[in-house]
């Protein structure tokens, strides 16, 4: 009992103690490794720990480096405090600026209603248009506001198709009593009325009662089969929306650190913009969705495009409610407003202009301009610079003839404050965090010496050591924050890259994209927590759909990365921007033997 009782005080203080026990734990390396390495080696085994244990705030375990680095001598703060605020930080605050002007106007909400108007009400096509919606929204949005956002449009529609959902669970638990049921039927009293929700939303169609012919046996088996589409809505919206964010490069912070440490370690490395990273990313994505859609149906509802509802007059009403759910949260939106017509104007041109800016198969707009000064941080604030201060109501000339008119304040489509409200500030200093780990990394010579220890994996088949990498990640960021995960990483594998002599990108770019499959545990990413605090979800169910959507991300990730990777990024051959600059002007472009050059004039 003393143990027990002890164990739980030191549950209760382990933040502290790990505050306190792990600087001393790590002290030895700056004794036994040399000195600048074992300094640097230090803090970013100590910034690892805080953010994989949360023993401190993410955001100010990201700040250490401003008081670390240069005490212990490792950076100047003149060079660390500028990687908190790089063009990639201005990159994704104009996305998540551009986000909440979205969800200010309810624009997100219109996209996600219309989408499932389309694809109707059939449990797989419906599992569909909730995914698709979800990734789509999830692009441009956090995947966490997304998740958010389309979990309550979903209990929506299930209800009305089965309606209520604990008697849907106790028509589940309906157990066979020998002793009372000589005829071996269940005895166990199944609800089959429907739920006053239910009966509120028929409009005077006929329910499902204890006179419609049905068995209780067929009864138990409508719900165990309705109660499993349930939990495929659930568990495939924050799947989907995790998908999602890896098409843009502002849809999830990994891809926003991919580019700041390409351009710290890589200064010459212009390759990855946002137009290129779409080009790359958004047929992966929608790969991954479709095998991924595939799964979840066919765990969830066996690809059945039918309600399991024996009586097909009953089947019609309960697909007709849902339609009707869908219809009625549409028609309350009403018609698009000048808002969300600016909004959406808006959100269009800031996609297309990112995209075109330098796609690279083609020559962008920033042409026009001098070369090197205009990157994707200059287009996004010049778009959500506009949003502050064009008007949300739309203008009229008459109003300023108009004495009767009402006087009311002029209203931009985008306030500070709300702007202020939405963004997540925490996250744009976890992005500084990892630059300026990444820069100490550099300077200090650390990134160098793991390298150097990783020489053995030379041996490993390039293609194989992508699949092991994006692994890796994958089962790392289950316990970890995917953000914290790639900036510890991925300065090691930008090393292991150039010391087995192949182009970074083809280990870097699927490891940050591996970084956001997180699918197997609620505490794996905050929209796995969201769905699983509805109650409806167990662990096994997320362990069991994740563990295959995993596979089945490594696999899409492989395929992208070794066809239209290859010919887009130029990975068959070791390129120029990935030697050391004293080098740079004496070596040319080698290619890699082990990764067959592709018959592609690209």
């Amino acid at each position: 009992m003393e143990i027990s009782a002890l164990s739980r005080k030191l549950w209760c203080v382990r933040k502290p103690l790990i505050i306190v026990l792990t600087p001393l734990t790590f002290l030895p390396l700056l004794f036994v490794l040399p000195e600048k390495e074992g300094k640097c080696l230090y803090v970013v085994l100590l910034m690892a720990i805080f953010w994989c244990t949360e023993a401190l705030p993410l955001a100010v375990t990201a700040m250490l480096p401003v008081c670390l680095f240069p005490t212990m001598g490792i950076l100047p703060s003149k060079k660390v405090c500028p990687q908190y605020f790089l063009d990639t930080n201005f990159l994704f605050l104009s996305g998540l600026v551009m986000a909440s002007a979205i969800e200010e106007w309810g624009l997100h909400r219109r996209i996600a209603l219309k989408v499932l108007k389309i694809v109707g009400v059939k449990p797989a096509w419906l599992i569909m248009g909730m995914m698709f919606t979800s990734s789509f929204l999830s692009m441009w949005l956090s995947n966490t506001a997304t998740t958010a956002m389309m979990l309550p449009i979903a209990n929506a529609i299930l209800e009305s198709l089965f309606g209520d959902l604990e008697t849907l669970k106790r028509n589940c638990k309906s157990i066979k009593d020998p002793e009372n049921d000589t005829n071996g039927q269940s005895n166990v009293k199944l609800d089959t009325l429907p739920s006053e929700k239910q009966m509120l939303s028929m409009e005077g169609l006929d329910g499902a009662d204890h006179g419609d012919g049905r068995t209780a046996e067929e009864i138990h088996t409508e719900a165990e089969y309705q109660m499993k589409v349930w939990k495929g809505f659930l568990i495939c919206i924050p799947y989907a929306a995790s998908i999602g964010g890896t098409a843009t490069l502002t849809g999830t912070a990994p891809n926003l650190i991919l580019i700041g440490q390409l351009k710290s370690y890589f200064p010459d490395c212009d390759i990855i913009n946002f137009g290129s990273w779409f080009a790359f990313a958004f047929p992966l994505m929608v790969l991954f969705l479709f095998l991924g859609w595939i799964w979840i149906a066919f765990l969830y509802g066996g690809l059945n495009t039918r309600l399991c509802v024996k009586r097909q007059d009953q089947r019609a009403q309960a697909e007709a409610r849902a339609q009707a759910v869908i219809d009625e949260d549409y028609r309350k939106l009403g018609p698009m407003n000048f808002a969300e017509g600016a909004i959406s104007f808006f959100f269009i041109l800031f996609a297309i202009l990112l995209f075109t800016r330098d796609p690279k198969f083609v020559t962008g707009w920033s042409a026009f301009f001098t070369k090197g000064y205009v990157s994707d941080a200059v287009t996004g604030v010049i778009i959500v610079s506009i949003l502050f201060f064009f008007p949300s109501q739309k203008p009229s000339l008459s109003w300023w003839f108009n004495p009767q008119a009402s006087n009311t304040p002029y209203a931009p489509l985008l306030s500070w404050k709300k702007a202020q409200d939405c963004v997540p500030w925490n996250i744009i200093l976890l992005l500084g965090g990892g630059f300026a780990m990444a820069k100490g990394c550099e300077e200090s010579g650390l990134a160098s010496w793991l390298g150097g220890h990783l020489q053995p994996l030379a041996q490993v088949p390039p293609a194989a050591a992508v699949m092991l990498i994006t692994a890796f990640l994958a089962c790392f960021t289950e316990f970890a924050s995917n953000t914290a995960t790639i900036i510890i990483f991925l300065p090691v594998i930008a090393e292991l890259a150039m010391h087995v002599s192949v182009n970074p990108l083809y280990f870097m770019v699927p490891a940050t994209i591996g970084c956001s499959f997180a699918f197997m545990l609620p505490v794996s990413t905050p929209p796995n927590s969201i769905a699983f605090a509805s109650g409806h979800l167990l662990v096994k169910d997320m362990v069991k759909t994740g563990f295959v959507m995993n596979i089945l991300g490594i696999l899409s990730v492989s395929l992208a990365i070794n066809t239209w990777g290859r010919a887009m990024f130029h990975l068959d051959i070791y390129p120029e921007w990935a030697f050391p600059a004293n080098m740079s002007s004496t070596v040319t472009a080698v290619r890699i033997p082990s990764l067959p050059p592709l018959n592609s004039t690209l």
